[in-house]
């Protein structure tokens, strides 16, 4: 039984959503204030007049009391009413916690940092089981398809939800893993409600300043709970919504190579650039011999670019609860979710044919490219910074191709869970939960129709390389003269993951101070895909389409930044007899798919019991609540994957088993100092499952014809999880109804990063990979070089520092007294090798509310932060995203105590998302995504 199973059990057949103000004035006896009557009234302003809180301060005033009564470090969300979380997105919602950092999506919320570790290690729990989420990004420098362990908070409707709790230090009690920590969602409950129907009704209708559609969301709840012997809740959340991301972009950079001049031509490392095929006699003399130095890094892409998508988000949630017997609480959830996105990326970039990477210098082309194809870049004039990058570069007969990607991604979720609570005695309570929960996520296409353009362009990073200006002088980038057909590209991909988990506790009370607790958990979780690459060359396309005219199969775009042509896909399908394809054309065009990728199957089979002491005793007279135990695991993994070599062929699947175990101690501590103020205090250690990437057992093989050495390569299911001992000190002091300020400081010890280890001279039977995947082979075969991640020695450490204030400030004169504010800091002092956080951020909202009407602004901020490092100064594996600050705005106003207007503004100030590369920082992409208005009315009975 978990520690708000108790507080529910108290609050029986009251409303978490509609509880009052009577919960906290309490004051020294927060369990009296919880059990008091949803409908008792919390103020009083005349005589036989009853106000009920309710709204965002009321949601402050539960979360804030079950912070207060938790013995372990814990953060709480409540929603503000049925089927109205406090903001239009759960990440949105959490990041106003100290310690949380948020990634976004077209200006939505996705994926959460937690106390200075990244998404993988923040473990989401949905109604007590983990959750499995299979998602994807719109943008490759975001890492476009993540098979990982991170949970993206965009799949389900913040509407679906009751509370979220974030759990900061671990228990025994709880699974292991989550070594940031664990965030818990729930939905509403039968029970949770007052006896008899209950329901909600929330409408919103709105738009974006990018995309102005009609945008619109639809929530309802209905619960009717029999005298809390028999009860049934369903909700359900429906929402249509267009975005647009836009900016511009780079891919990095290529590097020119030294250049020289031979018998009148240019010469070098990029011959097919140098060798009589570019021009740059425009150039002064001190800027050509600048370029024939061969030091010089030019920016790849040079794209405008604008991710579009439609995005329908269904949810549906049951809960049924049944009482058999006044000791036994039985209760099945279920979730269904589907997240489906229609996305169409529209691109405008340097792409060279026979040049220098993707920058702005190009050759001549040849066949088949039409006659303006077949003359080079002339390179006018360019601006290089000390790092030798080149920041502008004005260059004319610039080859370009314009991509136009469309794809179709589907995400469906299904929970079902079924609880059971049982008073066997006075003294003995027995719990748990067995579950199944299945996530899939499928891109039956994802589609590439490309062309190619010449003109002009002048492309200017700024001085400092972290800004872009993209002019196109006397290049008519909508004429479809200008333009020529290239291919199309074909691709798909699937992810599946699969959760069974059954858990049982035992809670026995020894003595008013001690109760001994003890349970075991079984977990199995199973996770696989594949991707499929089917390119103009293999598919055909090439062949027929490459240089043939566009006219009458292209479309004019335009966003923020510019104009361009983009391919249309059903005429362009209807001239070149195609269609989305991963076989040959049924008019004999294209050959076998050959580049299947990322083709492995992982699965974890968990066994875990703990023993826990739950102490609520006194100290020197002080209250003193805290728990001690141990939780022990042991981890089965295996994998599956494919091993290739050449041209990405099949050469059979490697099979790997491993395991690993281990305890877990864990001591949290609550001191009562005063009713008041409080102490908490928590040792504990935790792990973090290695990442799926490492252990997938797929891999490499190759035989060098010439010399006949071998090297191989594969994922390493056998590797150890991360493993982190945490101390956690915190003072809290809460006054009023909404005050609170507390300091909380926390430092991790981390070990058994992954790194990768290289062996030369390693048997072919010692390596996992079948010894069949080279023809010839044997056990006993030497593989000259083989490389596979392993647990490397050390330990990374964190520290970091959480600062946290509300207060209703009804101190002030009226009509000022009805202000409150919150806000939070969080500091992280981290190792270099921990990524994904900012060492700095903070939020802060203002809200003023009356029973008849309210408004609140929110801000949140982080600072820059990084995901990847490299001692190179030049090298884009340095790289991660600038400092952001989000600025968010709602409003409501009750027209009756049942029937509330609301109004939403998310993204005020049009925030800029940038990310970079290399030390210097260089712009690698910068988009927009416009600010949101919704208006919706919200009707409950």
């Amino acid at each position: 039984m978990t520690r708000y199973s108790l507080l529910a059990t108290r609050w029986k057949s009251k409303s978490i959503l509609l509880a009052t103000a009577a919960m906290v004035v309490a004051g020294a006896n927060p369990e009296a204030a919880l059990a008091q009557d949803a409908a008792q009234p919390a103020e009083t302003s005349n005589p036989g007049e009853d106000i009920v809180v309710t709204g965002f301060r009321n949601s402050l005033i539960i979360a804030r009391d079950i912070k207060k009564t938790a013995v372990i470090q814990m953060d709480v969300i409540v929603a503000e009413d049925m089927a109205k979380f406090p903001e239009l997105n759960l990440a949105e919602s959490l990041q106003r916690l100290p310690g949380v950092q948020i990634t976004r999506e077209a200006g939505e919320g996705r994926r959460i940092s937690l106390r200075g570790l990244g998404p993988d290690f923040a473990r989401v729990q949905l109604n007590g089981m983990e959750v499995l989420g299979n998602v994807d990004s719109a943008q490759d420098s975001r890492g476009q398809r993540s098979r990982d362990r991170a949970f993206d908070f965009n799949i389900f409707a913040s509407e679906l939800f009751s509370r979220v709790e974030v759990e900061k230090t671990f228990q025994a009690a709880q699974n292991e893993g989550g070594m940031a920590g664990t965030v818990g969602l729930f939905t509403g409950k039968p029970f949770d409600y007052a006896s008899g129907t209950k329901g909600a009704l929330v409408v919103k209708g709105g738009s974006n300043q990018y995309t102005k559609d009609g945008q619109f969301r639809v929530a309802g709840l209905l619960s009717h709970n029999w005298d809390n012997r028999f009860g049934i809740t369903i909700s359900a959340a429906y929402s249509e919504r267009k975005t647009s991301e836009q900016g511009h972009n780079t891919y990095n950079y290529s590097h020119l190579g030294k250049t020289e001049t031979v018998d009148g031509k240019l010469v070098g490392d990029a011959v097919d650039l140098v060798n009589g095929g570019l021009d740059i006699s425009h150039l002064s003399a001190e800027k050509q011999a600048r370029f024939m130095a061969g030091d010089l890094y030019f920016a790849d892409g040079n794209r405008i670019s604008s991710w579009n998508a439609k995005q329908q988000r269904l949810g549906i949630t049951a809960s049924v609860q049944w009482r058999p017997a006044d000791n036994l609480l039985l209760t099945l959830d279920g979730l269904h979710g589907e997240f489906t996105t229609h996305r169409d990326e529209l691109h405008l970039a340097t792409r060279p044919i026979h040049g220098l990477g993707s920058t702005t210098l190009d050759t001549a082309a040849g066949s088949p490219w039409p006659s303006q194809f077949n003359s080079p870049t002339v390179l006018n004039d360019f601006n290089v910074d000390a790092n030798n990058y080149v920041t502008m570069t004005n260059a004319s007969n610039v080859t370009f191709g314009s991509e136009h990607r469309r794809e179709l991604n589907k995400n469906k979720f299904n929970q079902l869970a079924l609880t059971g609570k049982w008073d066997a005695s006075d003294r003995l309570t027995i719990d748990g939960h067995v579950g199944y929960e299945k996530s899939n996520y499928d891109t039956p296409y994802d589609d590439k129709f490309y062309m190619r353009a010449k003109g002009n362009l002048v492309a200017d990073y700024g001085a400092d390389g972290r800004s872009a200006t993209f002019t196109y002088p006397g290049f008519d980038t909508t004429k479809a003269a200008n333009y020529a057909m290239d291919n199309f590209y074909y691709r798909s991909f699937y992810n599946s993951s699969e959760l069974l988990e059954g858990v049982l506790n035992l809670r026995y009370k020894a003595t008013d101070a001690l109760t001994v607790r003890a349970g075991g958990a079984y977990h199995r979780f199973t996770q696989d895909g594949a991707s499929y690459f089917y390119d103009g060359g293999d598919n055909g396309t090439t062949k027929k389409a490459r240089g043939t005219s566009i006219t009458g199969i292209t479309d004019v775009f335009s966003n923020s930044f510019g104009s361009w042509l983009v391919g249309n896909y059903d005429r362009g399908f209807a001239k070149y007899n195609e269609y989305h394809r991963l076989v040959p054309n049924s008019d004999g065009t294209g050959g076998v798919l050959v580049d299947i990728e990322n083709v492995y199957k992982t699965k974890e089979e968990t066994v875990s019991g703990y023993l826990q002491l739950d102490l609520d005793t006194e100290l020197f007279g002080k209250h003193l609540r805290g728990n001690v135990g141990l939780r022990g695991y042991h981890t089965n993994t295996r994998s599956q994957g494919w091993i290739q070599g050449d041209s990405y062929a099949y050469l059979g699947t490697a099979d790997v088993k491993g395991s690993y175990s281990g305890v877990l101690p864990a001591l949290n501590a609550v001191l009562d100092i005063t009713d008041e103020t409080l102490v908490r205090f928590a040792a504990t250690q935790n792990l973090n499952r290695p990442s799926l990437g490492s252990m997938a057992a797929q891999g490499k093989a190759f035989k060098n014809e010439d010399t006949g050495e071998i090297s191989a390569s594969r994922g390493n299911p056998n590797l150890k999880p991360f493993k982190d001992t945490t101390l956690d000190f915190s003072v809290e002091h809460y006054f009023g109804k909404v005050g609170l300020v507390s300091a909380s400081v926390f430092h991790k010890w981390i070990k058994n990063f992954i790194g990768s280890q290289d062996l030369s001279n390693v048997r072919f039977g010692d390596i996992g990979i079948p010894i069949s995947s080279i023809p010839g082979a044997t056990a006993d075969t030497i593989v000259k070089s083989y490389s596979i991640p392993i647990n490397i020695a050390g330990t990374k450490s964190l520290t970091g520092v959480e600062l946290a204030a509300q207060s209703q400030l009804s101190f002030l004169p009226a009509p000022f007294d009805k202000l409150g504010v919150l806000a939070n800091f969080t500091y992280v002092d981290a190792d270099e090798a921990l990524t994904g956080i900012s060492d700095v951020s903070y939020n802060a909202t203002v809200y003023y509310e009356t029973d008849k009407w309210g408004m609140r602004g929110s801000m949140s901020h982080r600072n820059r932060w990084y995901t990847g490092h490299n001692s190179d100064p030049m090298s884009a594996d340095t790289r991660g995203f600038e400092g952001s600050t989000y600025v968010d705005a709602s409003a409501f106003f009750n027209i009756t105590p049942k029937l509330q207007v609301t109004v939403n503004a998310i993204n005020l100030t049009n925030a800029k998302d940038t990310q970079f590369w290399g030390q210097a920082r260089y712009l690698y992409n910068q988009t927009q995504s416009g600010t949101t208005y919704m208006g919706g009315i919200a009707y409950k009975f």
